[in-house]
């Protein structure tokens, strides 16, 4: 089981101090969450953050299905899968003794139309739609159709009320939003003025629609042709004719989807990393959410940094490193300060005496009024028990060593600084939203134990876990 979060380290506590704390076992757990959808801007870690929440809801006794749209295929990998397709495979590997089970499938955008086409038409006009080119262009690569296919495959899986719980990786989209976007978009499409005058001639059918279409439309057509090319014009008219009875389903579909996205027993979960751009998109997601009544349950704050040594300043590390690559700039002793009080001239080649040997050896003051001229001058070189080692003796491969060590520590400082600051911004102007922490990785998660490890920092909310918790 996780740490009991009123125990977390201080150090968390000072990271989250301006924000609530998400909890995310509890909502893995409540029988009434139905759906989690994780969404957020691409590259930030949206697929592993899914595929390690169905893990740890199915090891907490839930059955659960998740379904990515990552071409990438690292969910499969990761799951100790081959790989992934439109249908539900079974995770092994996964602890059941609570009862539950780990499904997982890759969205196949072309596929999952072409299921809506099979089921919805008869076997005829379904071998026209399927065989038609612009079909086959528009499935396969039309804007916005692999977002509207995610919503159509979701609404296929809370249809068959077989799932505890569905987990959703959104799209890789160039914007969060356009997940919620893309249903109205290909709804406008297919409610478009263009589709509504190619749907004309079919609506007055046979001879008299294409009369219709030649004399009351030619001129138009005519344009149509010339850009288009009169063969794509006439696949496209093909397809509208076919589709004709399936437009409004699309639409049908598009809006139950979207209002089984606002019940309460759905969940959206904002990914973003502690960087300015992923945060500036999370806080637009988050308002956007509001905007349409959709329930968020909170943030994952994915790729944060940490330093178990964060007592030692940038500062002090930037200094100490200073001084261990030139001693003379800060003395481990006196410092400067000797060298100041001193009566040698600046750039003397002469080495000061230390205190005890000026006292010893310095004359009265009526004796040494004046330089004696016949006594030796000092000889240039240091003593041996002044020198500084060379770069090439032991002693000064530590210091080189232990500097370069203190700068990178300095460096990391000031990424956990602007990193403060840039979560400071996003929880100060949205002070609501829960928030949950995951710690940059030293790599990729390649399998359940690693999916396991990053279920367990999200639960927490810590991006160091201890060692026996790992």
């Amino acid at each position: 089981m996780s740490p009991d979060p009123a125990a977390r380290p201080k150090d968390g506590a000072r990271r989250l101090s301006h924000a609530r704390v998400l909890d995310v076992d509890p909502l893995l757990e409540d029988p009434k969450t139905r759906i989690v959808v994780c969404c957020g801007a691409g590259g930030v870690g949206k697929t592993t953050t899914a595929a390690a929440l169905g893990l740890r809801a199915a090891e907490r006794g839930r059955k659960v299905v998740v379904l990515t749209i990552d071409p990438a295929r690292r969910l499969a990998q990761s799951m100790g899968i081959d790989s992934l397709d439109n249908t539900p495979r079974r995770v092994k590997g996964v602890d059941d003794s609570a009862g539950g089970e780990l499904h997982a499938m890759m969205l196949d955008m072309k596929r999952t139309f072409d299921e809506i086409v099979e089921a919805h038409a008869d076997p005829g006009r379904a071998a026209a739609i399927l065989g038609n080119p612009f079909y086959q262009s528009l499935s396969a690569g039309f804007a916005g159709t692999q977002e509207y296919m995610a919503m159509e495959k979701l609404g296929q899986l809370r249809g068959r009320d077989e799932w505890d719980l569905i987990v959703v990786d959104t799209p890789p989209s160039r914007s969060a939003l356009d997940f919620l976007d893309a249903p109205k978009r290909l709804g406008s499409f297919l409610d478009g003025k263009l589709i509504r005058v190619l749907l004309a001639p079919a609506k007055v059918g046979g001879r008299a629609g294409m009369k219709f279409l030649n004399v009351g439309m030619s001129m138009m057509t005519g344009v149509l042709g010339k850009v288009l090319g009169g063969p794509f014009l006439k696949d496209v008219q093909t397809f509208v004719a076919a589709m004709d009875s399936m437009f409004g389903g699309f639409r049908t579909r598009a809006d139950a989807t979207y209002k089984l996205l606002q019940a309460p027993g759905t969940a959206f979960l904002v990914v973003a990393a502690p960087e300015r751009d992923a945060l500036r998109e999370a806080a637009y997601f988050v308002e956007r959410l509001a905007a349409e009544d959709m329930p968020l349950a909170g943030l994952v704050l994915n790729r944060v940094h940490g330093s178990g040594a964060d007592r030692l300043s940038a500062e002090r590390a930037l200094a100490a490193a200073e001084n261990l690559e030139d001693p003379r700039i800060v003395d481990q002793t006196g410092g400067k300060a000797g060298v100041r009080n001193s009566t040698d001239t600046h750039g003397s080649s002469q080495a000061p005496e230390s205190p005890a040997e000026s006292s010893a050896s310095e004359p009265p003051a009526s004796e040494s009024s004046a330089p004696d001229s016949s006594a030796p001058e000092a000889s240039p070189t240091p003593s041996p028990e002044g020198d500084v080692p060379d770069a090439d003796t032991p002693e000064r491969s530590v210091d080189q060593l232990a500097s370069g060590l203190l700068r990178l520590h300095a460096e990391r400082m000031h990424l956990l600084a602007r990193e403060q600051r840039t979560r400071d911004r996003f929880t100060a102007r949205h002070p609501e939203v829960a928030v949950t922490e995951v710690a940059a990785l030293p790599g990729d998660v390649h399998d359940l134990a690693g999916l396991r490890d990053i279920g367990a920092r999200l639960a927490t909310g810590e991006p160091e876990l201890p060692e026996s918790d790992v």
